[in-house]
């Protein structure tokens, strides 16, 4: 019998990152330092691990550095209880950026100090840097693996063809790249074509992050129905762009497709993403505690091959009369 959560929640499914074993919903940060207080991240990062959720993802470069500083502070005599990951490379300050191996070294020694912690179970670096080769960045992530003060080295916002270039570029026994955290949801594929494969080919792990396309997917935005105030799409021109017809109608067609099973669309989003075994763990941010308790619970639902292949079937069929409306 699966040991119960204090309020009432199975306990989370586990899966492996190299040698990191992770819940199957993560915890994503970006909100912390930013959004969130000191406080409110506390009362997010306390729900979290009473739901079972012990991947933890952030950056440097969230919150202004003040996401990991929070965690740091709000994880203090509890770090052993997550699976703590980070990342760098994004700009956070005037000659603070990139991957060459001396900016690796003085990236982590900062995350290592905002996090109060002596090692990163995750070291991930956030974006490629074309201007350093990515062997010159390994070489730095190993020392700090040999170090002891990394655990596992990602990257986040590879292609395929940098993904097998890092491959490539790995020196005999040397740590390679273990995960891959790009972007995927039901409303942006791109990832499925080459990512994904590229994933297989090389023994990766897939953490998808905007798995919701930043709410779109909670099933708060409906068709013939106000948009919610106070969200992070409505008023966003970036966001509310993917408010279209077509859309609108594809939420509604698997709004049905969740209620007809006794489910939510914000459960079908999670469990589409889950059903793929390049996935280890969903990268999801909350607001809330009330937030990341339903993104955890989301994480039972285990899809039918027969259903995956429905909800593809859906999809496929929204995107092929989007493509023919654009021709």
């Amino acid at each position: 019998m699966s040991r119960r959560l204090s309020w009432g929640m199975t306990a989370m499914r586990k899966r492996r990152i190299g040698s990191l074993q992770v819940s199957v919903v993560g915890l994503g940060c970006n909100n912390f330092g930013g959004r969130l207080d000191e406080a409110a991240t506390k009362s997010v990062v306390d729900a979290a691990i009473d739901a079972g959720v012990d991947l933890f993802d952030t950056a440097d470069v969230y919150g202004g550095t003040n996401s990991e500083t929070f965690l740091g502070r709000v994880l203090e005599g509890r770090r052993d209880r997550v699976v703590l990951a980070t990342k760098f490379g994004s700009k956070v300050a005037e000659g603070k950026q990139g991957a060459r191996p001396e900016y690796v070294r003085q990236a982590l020694e900062d995350s290592l100090r905002r996090l109060r912690t002596d090692h990163i179970d995750l070291y991930q670096l956030h974006r490629p840097d074309p201007e350093v080769p990515i062997a010159d960045t390994l070489g730095a992530l190993a020392e700090a693996v040999r170090a002891g003060l990394v655990r596992e080295i990602g990257c986040s916002n590879f292609s395929a063809a940098q993904i097998a270039e890092a491959a490539a570029a790995v020196a005999p026994g040397a740590p390679r790249f273990v995960s891959v955290q790009n972007e995927l949801s039901m409303l942006k594929r791109d990832d499925e074509k080459e990512v994904l494969p590229a994933c297989r080919e090389h023994g990766l792990a897939y953490l998808p992050y905007f798995p919701l396309f930043s709410g779109l997917l909670t099933g708060k935005y409906r068709k013939g129905q106000p948009l919610p105030e106070g969200t992070r799409i409505t008023g966003n021109p970036r966001w509310e762009q993917h408010l279209t017809e077509a859309n609108l109608d594809l939420i509604e067609d698997l709004v049905a497709f969740a209620s007809e099973r006794g489910k939510e669309l914000v459960d079908l989003a999670f469990a589409w993403l889950l059903a793929k075994p390049e996935v280890a763990s969903v990268i999801a941010g909350a607001t809330s505690a009330e937030q990341v308790r339903r993104n955890a619970q989301a994480g039972a639902w285990e899809l039918t091959p027969e259903e995956v292949g429905a909800v593809d079937a859906l999809l496929d069929e929204h995107a092929s009369r989007g493509a023919g409306a654009k021709r």
